[in-house]
């Protein structure tokens, strides 16, 4: 991988542990594979962002932080692979867990519940309606989500570990290449 251009993004580990509010954290966050950009920290940092990312809420970026401080990947690239999950992603993937939970749990025939309220008024009187629609989704999308990031994992891991592979050979290549002429 482009080594050089991802350390361009990525903080150093110092100016992070010199925050005061991350200095508790400096047992834990120490760990050199946290911050080293190697195949297999960044391929596990890429398979915990993609497990994490489908984590509802606003705690995809803490999940996968701790996961990666847990699993000694790296966390910079588990911290921004949760963006994957995005207004734009993220109704496309939680139909995908819905009919993959529906389809495992027996409900497959059913179909999902309506998402019957007002757009038009104030959006904080559509609140209640919307989380009563997410909780009629309940076991089926639960379900699909861990199945799906039980999928998303593995596959992204090998995926990031054979283009790193290629990219390496590519590099071989095109070097030794360079030497002979």
């Amino acid at each position: 991988m482009p080594k050089k251009f991802i350390r361009k993004y990525i903080p150093s580990p110092e100016s992070l542990l010199a925050n005061r509010w991350l200095q508790r954290l400096k047992p834990w966050l120490g760990h050199h594979n946290l911050w080293h950009l190697h195949r297999r920290s960044v391929a596990g940092g890429v398979a915990v962002g993609m497990f994490a990312g489908l984590i509802p809420g606003p705690l995809q970026m803490l999940s996968a932080a701790i996961i990666s401080m847990i699993l000694r990947v790296n966390l910079p690239v588990a911290v921004f692979t949760t963006f994957y999950t995005n207004p734009f992603t993220i109704v496309p993937l939680y139909l995908l867990a819905y009919k993959m939970g529906a389809f495992v749990t027996g409900r497959g025939g059913s179909s999902m519940p309506r998402f019957d309220f007002d757009w038009h008024g104030n959006w904080l009187d559509a609140l209640p309606a919307f989380l009563d629609w997410v909780a009629k989704l309940g076991l089926p999308l639960a379900l699909g989500l861990i199945l799906l990031g039980c999928i998303l994992t593995p596959v992204s891991y090998f995926l990031v570990r054979g283009l790193w592979r290629l990219h390496v050979l590519w590099a071989w290549r095109k070097r030794r290449l360079q030497r002979l002429s």
